[in-house]
């Protein structure tokens, strides 16, 4: 498998072309997998190089060679002329320098070029056109020249734009490198001087999900803290463990989720293990401790056995000999039906105010075939067990633990003490809460399993697949979260900052859209303008690197009716994106409560927009073809605050929680991939779900703001 470093805060006109090339093989290849890393540098490497490639058979290749590397090999990369793509290629280079007297002879060159050609070598695309697109795209000053003018290769890099959508995901991996790298500087909101111990002497943290579910918000928390504390502060160690010692709950598909949320994450552990690695290790200290005398089998049934840890009572087996113990721990072993009735508990205390300590289970029973072991084994140690001795083993520092495992952490010491293994620093930080939201998994998975929610990437869900569908990104989930720093004051967050955290990272880059509500839509007849035209304007006005959206204007279009029925006549409006113009004629329908059915306008376009105390969206209904959209907003799944422990949860679900309405939007939503935040103005942010088919209507999600949560 190869591997790119990129040196993230290079000039991307070196980066892209060569991260462009590599989505277009991925394009073309499904299934190739060539894994790319950013660094929080300048260049890598005694090398000095900006970029990085480890080929599969191990070599080294360093900035341009990458790009001839990658074109050797795969043969989407090798389509046309090779001696024209090759120069071009070549020629790209001298695109890179950050001024305009460096940039004025090739640009010109380029654009002489470009006279009525649509591609650089030849008709279709090639690695020359990625290799000069990425260029411009990754040079602040040619990107600016470009969108300004009306040239050949502004023409020609629409074109590719427009025609090769998947060009923008190379552009925003490298974004988004830089937005993770200003949400850590961002961190210095909370104080994350902690005083660990020992650091001098390296770092190394661990993050241990159960593969038995999807990551939440709270998960979020952990791996984002140990991997601060581990790669931000310390230049250490962070370890990925899946502790996969209850085959009843645990599948590959959840262990793969885990990964793939980790890496939307940012987070890139620098070795990933499994519980089950040590499952023989285990065993054989479990055998030490019963041998010890700190630990003895017990067939006493679990509600008794609960009963009395509770009240504080011995167990009639706390006794037993060393011998029996271990002859009931190999029987245990065979997973025989005599076997099963037993397990292991630690040998601490009967009465300690710490109920934690008051004989905990170590080991049980369970037949059911492990997702990596199989039936191998048929007993399994407990969480409480196996943490204290993997950290130990894998070399862990500083074990990074919620404050809900504080009665426990006693335990944990005990654990090692009892067999003589190197002890481990403990940290406690406060786990997320949120209002009118369940972190346990325990409810999570209730909510799937009985349909109260789609699955687990339902956008109601605080899963980070959810919340990610629901249209939060990257860059700020993690502002957030290292914002609330590594304090231990629980507190029950507001979903209003949270969205509000988002909203600074989508309304700078959010494409601005039109979609008019289909119920009740009021037709209009607008004088003073003839036939069909048709403007390129900016997708977003503040941002025009985003590109030019196609306006359609109209004598005939479509208002809604929540603006319709607020004109007076003769009163003057503006219609958004064109300017303004004069109510003329109203006509309603007095059978449906003043409903409007029709108006007539009259454009002034020499109005002062600034005026005008009404400035409404609109559509053309004649010249595009209306692309049949969903909203789809939601509501909190729980209907309370805060949920105590034995509160049922069934109790408090919010009868409806899913609005949809239907609406028409511009024709540009067409051209829109699954995934697009983009916002319909005058309505809100929106993440595209599903994109427009024909005959299936484009599905998108509001996105909270943080004004409601």
């Amino acid at each position: 498998m190869s591997q790119l470093t990129v040196a993230a805060k290079a000039n991307g006109s070196f980066l892209l072309p060569t991260l462009l090339a590599i989505n277009y093989v991925k394009q073309s290849l499904p299934g190739t997998v060539i894994n790319v890393e950013f660094e929080d540098v300048e260049s890598i490497g005694s090398q000095g190089a900006k970029l990085e490639l480890k080929s599969d058979d191990g070599k080294a290749i360093y900035d341009d060679d990458v790009l001839q590397h990658l074109e050797n090999i795969y043969a989407p990369l090798q389509a046309g002329d090779k001696g024209k793509v090759d120069e071009w290629v070549k020629r790209s280079t001298a695109l890179r320098p950050l001024d305009f007297k460096s940039l004025d002879q090739p640009m010109k060159e380029l654009d002489s070029h470009l006279t009525l050609r649509s591609c650089i070598v030849g008709y279709s695309l090639t690695l020359a056109d990625l290799a000069v697109w990425g260029t411009l795209r990754g040079n602040r000053i040619a990107i600016s020249a470009i969108r300004k003018a009306a040239t050949n290769t502004s023409r020609w890099f629409s074109f590719i734009e427009a025609s090769y959508p998947w060009v923008n995901i190379a552009v925003a991996e490298l974004s988004a490198s830089a937005q993770k790298r200003k949400a850590a500087a961002s961190a210095a909101g909370a104080s994350y001087n902690i005083g660990l111990q020992n650091v001098e002497n390296g770092v190394v943290t661990r993050f241990p999900p159960e593969p038995s579910g999807y990551l939440h918000i709270g998960h979020a928390k952990a791996a984002l803290l140990n991997d601060y504390f581990a790669h931000e502060q310390n230049k250490g160690t962070l370890i990925c463990r899946f502790d996969d010692t209850n085959p009843s709950k645990e599948n590959q598909e959840f262990e793969d989720a885990i990964k793939h949320d980790l890496s939307l994450l940012g987070i890139y552990p620098d070795k990933t293990s499994f519980s089950s690695d040590y499952f023989q290790e285990m065993y054989e200290y479990c055998i030490q401790i019963i041998k010890a005398g700190k630990a003895y089998a017990d067939d006493t049934a679990k509600e008794v056995m609960q009963e009395e840890r509770f009240n504080g009572i011995e167990s009639k087996r706390r006794n037993e000999s060393i011998e029996d113990n271990l002859a009931r721990f190999a029987e245990m072993k065979t997973g025989s039906e005599e076997g099963q009735r037993w397990c292991i508990r630690a040998k601490i205390s009967i009465d300690d105010l710490n109920k934690a300590l008051r004989d905990p289970v170590i080991y049980r029973c369970n037949l059911e075939p492990h997702h990596r072991t199989g039936t191998t084994w048929k007993i399994y140690p407990t969480y409480d067990f196996c943490v204290p001795i993997l950290d130990s083993l894998e070399g862990v520092t500083h074990a990074l633990r919620t404050t809900e495992y504080g009665d426990r952490n006693a335990q944990y010491v005990w654990m090692q003490e009892a067999l003589g293994i190197r002890k481990v620093h403990i940290w406690d930080f406060s786990r997320v809460n949120f209002i009118r939201a369940v972190l346990s998994k325990r409810k999570l998975t209730k909510l799937v399993e009985e349909g109260v929610v789609w699955g687990w990437d339902d956008p109601r869900m605080p899963t980070i697949r959810g919340i990610r569908r629901r249209g939060m990104t990257v860059p700020a989930l993690r502002e957030f979260i290292l914002k609330q720093g590594p304090s231990r004051n629980v507190v029950n967050l507001d979903w209003t900052l949270f969205w509000a955290t988002n909203r600074k990272y989508i309304d700078p880059v959010a494409p601005r859209h039109t979609a008019i509500d289909k119920q009740d839509v009021v037709r209009v007849t607008v004088k003073g303008i003839e036939g069909v035209q048709t403007a390129d304007k900016p997708k977003h006005i503040k941002n025009p690197e985003l590109g030019s959206k196609k306006v359609i204007y109209s004598p005939k279009i479509l208002l809604e009716q929540v603006d319709a029925v607020t004109f007076q006549k003769d009163e003057e409006i503006t219609l958004m994106n064109w300017g303004n113009a004069f109510v003329r004629k109203i006509t309603s329908d007095p059978m449906s409560g003043g409903r409007i059915s029709s108006l007539e306008l009259e454009l002034h376009l020499a109005g002062d927009v600034k005026k005008t105390d009404k400035k409404v969206t609109w559509l053309a209904e004649k010249g595009q073809k209306l692309v049949p959209v969903e909203l789809v907003d939601f509501d909190y799944i729980i209907s309370k605050d805060k949920l105590e422990k034995d509160e049922d949860i069934h109790d408090f679900l919010t009868p409806k929680t899913e609005f949809r309405s239907e609406a028409f939007a511009d024709c540009n939503v067409a051209g829109l991939a699954e995934g697009d935040i983009i916002q319909f103005e005058r309505k809100g942010y929106y993440r595209l779900d599903r994109p427009y088919k024909e005959g299936k209507p484009a599905v998108f999600f509001n996105i909270p703001t943080g004004k409601t949560g």
